[in-house]
């Protein structure tokens, strides 16, 4: 790990913004599903920078279906002695043996297309891998267990809600794009409070929209799907009428809230992560769009309708009151932000 890094500004603010959270992690051993995902790879990466520069002598035990391809994608992180990768599928995963003061559950794949095909497996895959990672964690003597969850168990945003917040839920529709997910992380959550106990604090992180490095292009991400359209000369597709509204946190800035949150959360307590920064996704395509010199055209597929705007925009009230976390990198600067290093993504995983 060396300034060579092109994430080290990154890295350097997640650290300038934790760093007294890691004293707690200090010769700890820390367990992580989803460790190879988005989400994890920041978590990985910011865990290895911290455990370097403050001499932590910390270990990172990361579950994953495939340690090889990882390989392959983050020679960086798979080389670095403080992390070691248990292959498993995290609905059965044998356990690692030995003690773990902190667990964060992050397995999950957020499919639009596995949620259409095998809405059960979707369901069964974030309910068994979450009871499965809660029973190796009591197993483990864990301390304390993240479990990152979603903006989705909150059901369809109502219109004349601005930004949601933690008490708000409405019934999921099971026919919309990833409502078994939603359905399978309140299950997951309601497993987790069920399992808060002074022995192990449990912690939730309801995870909203992001964009940083290593965000898929080719997934159901709007925003990602936009780059990869910009890259390749355009257009900018934007599919239904570009009016659904939703916000945008940056990568280095969801490790910094999920560190926090699992080292200070209250127990059996959730606490939204994201942005209240609204963008509609027109907007977003557009902010992508004049990235490129000249802009790239954006083509909007239809018309706008006639109803309220579907919102996906959090309150993050409860984490800037109890915890301090805020927002310090706007959403636009994050998105062009991520369009600036993605030249460097090849070199990153040489």
């Amino acid at each position: 790990m060396t300034s060579s890094n092109p994430l080290a500004p990154d890295l350097e603010l997640i650290l300038s913004r934790t760093e007294p959270l890691w004293t707690e992690l200090r010769g700890q051993r820390i367990f992580i599903t989803g460790g190879t995902g988005f989400f994890g790879r920041w978590l990985l990466e910011s865990f290895a920078w911290a455990n370097r520069r403050l001499e932590l002598k910390a270990q990172v035990v990361a579950l994953t279906r495939d340690p090889s391809a990882f390989q392959n994608a983050a020679p960086n992180l798979t080389a670095d002695a403080a992390i070691q990768f248990h292959a498993g599928d995290v609905r059965d995963f044998i356990f690692p043996t030995g003690e773990f003061s902190h667990v964060i559950h992050g397995a999950t794949a957020a499919s639009v297309t596995l949620n259409a095909e095998n809405p059960q497996l979707m369901r069964d895959t974030i309910v068994q891998g979450t009871q499965q990672t809660l029973d190796f964690a009591a197993q483990a003597q864990a301390k304390k267990f993240l479990f990152v969850s979603s903006g989705a168990v909150y059901g369809r945003q109502s219109p004349e809600v601005s930004h949601v917040a933690e008490d708000f839920f409405e019934a999921v529709d099971m026919s919309q794009p990833l409502g078994a997910y939603a359905e399978g992380k309140r299950a997951g959550e309601k497993l987790c409070v069920e399992s808060a106990r002074r022995e192990m604090q449990v912690k939730i992180a309801r995870c909203f929209a992001f964009v940083g490095p290593h965000l898929p292009l080719d997934a159901h991400f709007a925003v990602g799907n936009f780059m990869r359209d910009g890259l390749r000369g355009g257009p900018i597709l934007v599919q239904g009428d570009g009016t659904p509204v939703r916000s945008y946190l940056h990568a280095a800035e969801l490790a910094v809230w999920l560190w926090t949150i699992l080292i200070r959360g209250v127990n059996a307590r959730a606490y939204n992560v994201g942005s209240e920064t609204c963008l509609t996704i027109a907007e977003t395509a557009r902010v992508v769009s004049d990235f490129f010199s000249p802009p790239v055209e954006v083509k909007i597929a239809s018309a706008p309708g006639t109803g309220p705007a579907a919102r996906y925009v959090p309150s993050t009230r409860r984490a800037r009151t109890e915890l301090g976390l805020t927002q310090e990198i706007e959403s636009c600067s994050a998105i062009t932000k991520t369009l600036g290093w993605l030249p460097n993504e090849d070199a990153d995983s040489k």
